[in-house]
């Protein structure tokens, strides 16, 4: 099975190693990956019928007009009711299938833009599930949410409003043109002088438009990414006392942002202005000329030498519909300009970055669950994307099967680094990964990390019950295996006390040791696990739980390879084997 959106987030936010702690290995039971949106021929056909739609629709106003001129022109010679009443029966049918027309197709284009926006939105979402967590270049949570949930709604009137419109003002000003021309051609022309001047000076605004939205996106984004990492960064924010600082930082953004908003907003209402003058000026031309013509003080323009009154009428009702097109244009003129900045966002979204090892369709199962599982790490040498310094340097580790092993070493030496390139989080440039005897690789990492089980620093903790953040959605694990790992973790009297009520967002209404005693759980509800990788699992605890930490780490690592990254001695002194990284390689790492 091939990995999909949501088991791809789930790997993502599951294994990151800044914390979570569950089976590495992607969910099931997902939606395909979307293909691109280009590659959708029956959306992209569904959405020009929406528009040819809409165009037909307004194309019917020109046999309107000429129903009603001649309509007129009958009364005002007297002619019989009876041609009159047959002539408003076919206004009638028409503005009926005109009305019809217009209405499917404005909801079939809305519909189509909503099913393209879904899609663009799971292909950001698919790419930023299977970037590294050691991709440096990731997006902040916030700037992420912001893009998707917010910042995207504005592709849809983009979609669904603007290229139709563009379309219909492309097409309908030529058409009705071609109505007016073999009964005056000085009326077309006055016309013809006025159009190209609005879309003219609509383009030169809307270079400005563009750029206008696109900062005020951005700025959006940035605000949102501070105030999400500052919520959750309260308590130290109050610890400190910067919580008048943050608010000063937080007002100054906001009125940012509302000088962003009010210079897309002015350039919005001077592109209308635009648009209404030129649009305004070209039907007072033609009125006078009509007017003047009857008068008999401009006698010429005229193919048939004068006009008639059913002529110079038809004239005059398609006078403002010309106009109608590019004025709606410029009505959604800023829809183009903040869908074409959302969809850059989305798309720098979509950008893989440093992707996840592992990520193609592999069939069958590499490991033999028979045996234990053995890592060997062989002159692994590992550097940030678009940084040349190393992180890790030419670093050899094996461990055996159903051996603990430590690695110590200071801060910056790369340990939690060394743990996430064994999981296959990240690929590297230099040296070899084998892990049960097969080299980890882009085609056998999704498979052994079915084996593995990471647990990390700060596990997360998501918003629901203590059995749905034990189990995470893995159909494996049931009821009895989830109180199994419950106690192995000596979190009954937690279970007891919660019962079904709800644990907030980050672990509320949990101390630190018990949601590292959940993270526990969380790996003792994972089957057939062979290899366990714990990042500092001890780490700012008293010595009480430290204690009761570690036991419950060895309990759950019992008959399987145990990887621990850590600083405690006490920890340390209790593996079969210790592994230093020394200061120098972390010197050659900064």
């Amino acid at each position: 099975m091939g990995p999909t959106a949501d088991a791809l987030l789930a790997l993502r936010s599951e294994v990151s190693p800044d914390g979570h702690c569950v089976d590495l290995e992607p969910a099931a039971n997902g939606k395909p990956v979307v293909e691109g949106l280009a590659d959708d021929n029956e959306g992209s056909g569904a959405l020009r019928n929406a528009c040819l739609l809409q165009v037909v629709a307004a194309l019917l106003f020109i046999p309107q007009a000429g129903l009603l001129a001649v309509a007129v022109g009958n009364i005002v010679a007297g002619a019989n009711w009876r041609g009159v009443v047959w002539l408003a029966l076919g206004l009638v049918v028409i503005g009926a299938l005109r009305a019809g027309l217009d209405a499917a197709g404005m909801r079939l284009a809305f519909l189509k833009a909503r099913k393209a926006l879904s899609e663009l939105r799971e292909r950001a979402i698919t790419a930023l599930a299977q970037r590294s967590p050691l991709d440096v270049t990731r997006p902040a949570s916030g700037l992420a949410a912001s893009v998707i949930t917010e910042q995207a709604e504005a592709i849809l009137p983009y979609l669904a409003r603007f290229r139709p419109t563009r379309l219909k003002a492309t097409l309908i000003p030529l058409a009705i043109l071609a109505s007016i021309f073999p009964f005056s051609w000085l009326a077309a022309f006055v016309l013809l002088l006025a159009a190209p001047l609005i879309p003219l000076f609509m383009a030169l605004i809307g270079w400005g438009a563009k750029a206008a939205s696109e900062k005020q996106l951005i700025e959006m984004g940035s605000m949102n990414g501070f105030l999400l990492d500052r919520l959750r960064g309260m308590t130290t924010i109050r610890a400190f006392d910067a919580v008048d600082m943050t608010a000063r930082r937080l007002r100054a953004d906001a009125q940012s942002l509302q000088l962003r908003t009010m210079a897309v907003l002015r350039i919005a209402f001077l592109s209308s202005a635009v648009l209404e003058l030129f649009a305004a000026l070209g039907v007072a031309m033609v009125a006078v000329y009509i007017g003047f013509h009857y008068l008999g003080q401009l006698p010429f323009g005229a193919w048939g030498g004068r006009l008639g009154l059913s002529e110079g009428l038809f004239i005059l009702l398609l006078a403002p519909a010309f106009f109608e097109p590019l004025r709606e244009l410029s009505a959604v003129w800023h829809d183009r300009a903040a869908g074409e900045a959302a969809l850059a966002a989305l798309q720098q979204l979509a950008d893989n970055g440093v992707a996840l090892l592992g990520t193609n369709d592999v069939a069958g199962s590499l490991v033999d669950e028979s045996k234990g599982v053995s890592v060997k790490v062989e002159a692994l040498s590992f550097s940030h994307a678009g940084n040349d310094a190393e992180v890790l340097h030419n670093i050899d580790l094996e461990a055996k099967p159903g051996e603990r092993v430590a690695i110590l070493g200071p801060s910056g030496s790369g340990k939690s680094t060394l743990l996430a390139l064994v999981a296959g989080l990240s690929p590297h440039a230099r040296g070899r990964i084998t892990v049960a005897d097969h080299v980890l690789s882009e085609s056998t990492a999704q498979q052994l990390r079915a084996r593995m089980i990471w647990i990390g620093q700060k596990p997360h903790i998501f918003a629901g019950s203590l059995f749905d953040n034990i189990s995470l959605g893995r159909p494996e694990v049931k009821t009895n295996r989830t109180r199994a790992a419950l106690a192995l973790a000596s979190l009954e009297h937690v279970a007891e006390a919660h019962g079904n009520r709800q644990i907030g967002e980050g672990g509320s209404g949990l101390s630190g040791g018990e949601i590292l005693r959940l993270a526990l759980a969380r790996a003792a509800a994972g089957t057939h696990k062979d290899l366990v990788l714990a990042d500092e699992p001890t780490t700012h605890l008293d010595t009480a739980t430290a204690q009761e930490i570690t036991e419950g780490l060895f309990e759950i690592a019992r008959g399987k390879t145990l990887i621990v990254a850590t600083h405690d001695p006490v920890l340390a002194a209790r593996m079969d084997r210790i592994v230093v990284l020394s200061p120098r390689s972390a010197r050659e790492a900064a």
